[in-house]
């Protein structure tokens, strides 16, 4: 018998709730993602064919899509090299399928489920919070939906993802997790403050 396995940011839920309204912040544990280097063009778009979602062409940048494994995103992290992020449990199956794709291109296919978790951060404020601790210019006219980066976020390595006008993924290291939640914490009280001295609010 196994035990069920444990979120990284777990012990977090109470904390990350009471942010809202400024931030709404929701944990996507245990999500299947797979590290995938390769540079050869026809195997590239095989892997995409065989995913349902074609691989992104254009640097920084992530696509989505619906196959056979349901919804997925495959992120640009640089040169030949690609993650690939779907619902959780599918890692082992998607490493078979893109393998098989590949063929005899020289390249990888590594489970990195375990790395990292994700993290959904939504809200008006969401660039306001992150441009604290990330050097990216947030903009939208620099980064509007669609992009994604790799960075750091409160001096911690993370994906960025850009997934809506307020909208933004972090993939970040489970070992990571529970130090970059109190740093969005942190990073939301001026905020939560100014919510409170509001005109019509309580403390007003």
């Amino acid at each position: 018998m196994t035990a069920d396995p444990t979120s990284p940011l777990h012990a977090w839920t109470d904390g990350l709730a009471a942010l809202a309204p400024v931030l709404a912040v929701a944990e996507r544990p245990f999500r299947s993602q797979l590290t995938v280097r390769v540079s050869d063009p026809e195997a590239i778009a095989a892997a995409g064919s065989a995913l349902g979602v074609p691989f992104p062409s254009t640097p920084c940048t992530f696509t989505t899509g619906s196959g056979p494994f349901g919804d997925v995103e495959v992120l640009w992290l640089g040169p030949g090299e690609f993650l690939v992020v779907a619902g959780p449990g599918l890692q082992i199956a998607i490493e078979e399928v893109v393998r098989d794709a590949l063929g005899t291109a020289r390249g990888s296919v590594v489970d990195t489920s375990a790395q990292r978790t994700t993290v959904v951060l939504e809200g008006p404020l969401v660039r306001d919070v992150l441009a604290h601790g990330c050097s990216v210019d947030l903009h939208p006219s620099s980064a509007p939906a669609g992009t994604c980066v790799q960075t750091l976020l409160a001096r911690t390595g993370i994906v960025l993802q850009v997934t809506g006008e307020d909208a933004f993924t972090v993939l970040v290291r489970s070992s990571f997790a529970g130090y970059l939640a109190a740093w969005i914490c942190d990073a939301c009280v001026e905020y939560l403050a100014a919510e409170v001295t509001a005109p019509g609010t309580v403390g007003a």
